[in-house]
Parts: C-alpha cells; sequence; structure tokens
C-alpha cells in the first residue's frame, strides 16, 4: 500500500528544509511505503487554489496532519502548537498510521501497569470495529488504581485489564507497535511490525500527594487522547 505525502511551502520558507527531513524520518522510522513530494507555491492565488494553511504545511492522502482545513488567506508561514515552525513527529506518525489502517496495535512499556494501559483503553474506546488493540511490558507488575481513575472519569473502565507480558501476545494479529518509555529503556518487538515511539513521562513515578499524583495520569491520559484520535480519524476539540 503506497501513501501519498505532500509537503507545501513557498520558496526560501525557514522552515521547509526541516518539515522535508521529519517526513523522511517519520516515514523511514514507520517502515512504510510513501511517495513524498514538495510543492512549492509561487504566489497566494495558488496558495488559495491549493488550500494552502501556510508554510510548511504536510498532508497525508490529502488530509492535513493537523486537522486542519482553513482558514486560506494566500502564502504565509505556518505555526504550530507551542510555537514550532512544523508539526511534532508524533502528529506525521499518527497521520500516518490512519492512512496504514493497521488491523491490529500494540502499545508498549515496562511495567505495563499506567502508560500502555491507558492507550490501550483509549485506543479500544477508538478504534473502528474489527481493530485489535493490546498492551504489554518487558517486566509486568500490575495495574495501577490512578490509570483505572484517570480513564473512569472519561467514561472509558480499565479496570477489568491486567498487565500482560510480550510473550502474553500474538505476534502475528500486531500490524503497528508504539513504545511509550521515556526515561526507562524500552522492550523490543522482534516481530514484523510499522513502529513509532511516543515517549511519555511515566505518571506513576511523579510524588507529592494522591492530587498531584492523580493529576500527573490525567496529563498523560489528555495527551494519548489527541494523539490516538488522529490515529483513528478524528480531530481533537480546539
Amino acid at each position: 500500500m503506497s501513501i501519498a505525502v505532500e509537503v507545501l511551502g513557498f520558496e526560501g520558507c525557514p522552515h521547509l528544509p526541516e518539515a522535508e527531513a521529519l517526513v523522511r524520518e517519520a516515514v523511514a522510522g514507520l517502515g512504510v511505503t510513501a511517495d513524498v513530494r514538495t510543492t512549492l507555491l509561487a504566489d497566494d492565488q495558488e496558495a488559495r487554489a491549493a488550500g494552502f494553511l501556510g508554510s510548511p504545511s504536510i498532508r497525508v492522502n490529502g488530509q492535513d496532519v493537523e486537522g486542519r482545513a482553513g482558514p486560506v488567506k494566500g502564502l504565509s508561514c505556518r505555526v504550530y502548537p507551542g510555537g514550532a515552525g512544523v508539526p511534532p513527529r508524533w502528529m506525521v506518525e499518527a497521520a500516518l498510521l490512519r492512512a496504514i489502517g493497521p488491523r491490529g496495535i500494540l502499545f508498549l512499556c515496562v511495567a505495563n501497569s499506567a502508560r500502555s494501559q491507558m492507550a490501550e483503553g483509549i485506543a479500544r474506546s477508538l478504534a473502528p470495529a474489527g481493530v485489535e488493540v493490546f498492551s504489554a511490558g518487558s517486566n509486568p507488575g500490575r495495574l495501577n488504581p490512578l490509570a483505572v481513575q484517570a480513564l473512569a472519569e472519561i467514561g472509558i473502565d480499565i479496570a477489568h485489564h491486567w498487565s500482560k507480558g510480550i510473550g502474553d501476545i500474538p505476534a502475528d494479529r500486531v500490524e503497528a507497535v508504539i513504545t511509550l518509555c521515556a526515561e526507562e529503556v524500552c522492550p523490543a518487538w522482534l516481530g514484523r511490525a510499522h513502529r513509532a515511539h511516543w515517549g511519555l513521562p511515566d505518571p506513576a513515578a511523579v510524588p507529592g500527594d494522591s492530587e498531584a499524583r492523580l493529576q500527573a495520569f490525567r496529563e498523560v491520559r489528555d495527551e494519548l487522547l489527541q494523539r490516538l484520535k488522529r490515529v483513528f480519524g478524528g480531530v481533537p476539540e480546539a
């Protein structure tokens, strides 16, 4: 399956080379086959005709990776979340994963107690019928009750989940793997799959009282929700 990736900009845009490199790295990292092209727009008329949202813009199969559709004002620079001149890599990877449409997706961390468990729960709530979602860890522990509480706040029940090892996962049904470790050494997946790394801080390692610890879980939950909405075709609310 070939995926069309287009980088749009104008000559002299300071962030265009960075965006082109970002796309190449994301495509190579995921191991996908993609037709990557750069389109240079010459003037406001061309920009409006192309639905240009500012330079650089990245489209995967015709869809903007940020999920925006307008307004179109002509040739201009573009600013991404946090004031960056290019989108975060995860945003490009999410668009590529959406285009791939894996039928089985696995989330990995070390203990399979917090980040990967929340990712599994959120993905299950968003994935279309027929898509299998798994999570596992290289050194499984036990499901963190704060992960259960954080997801219950948004109507997702993972109280029945349990921590699983990599060997418990049916490798032949996994088509995409997302590792979530940040400070730790992430487990290796030896099977064939598209791979992305979304390093997120371990909320279980945050010190403080119960409210501070729960807030850390909420922040990771919300970040996962934002990213996985893009993987499964939705656009997060502004």
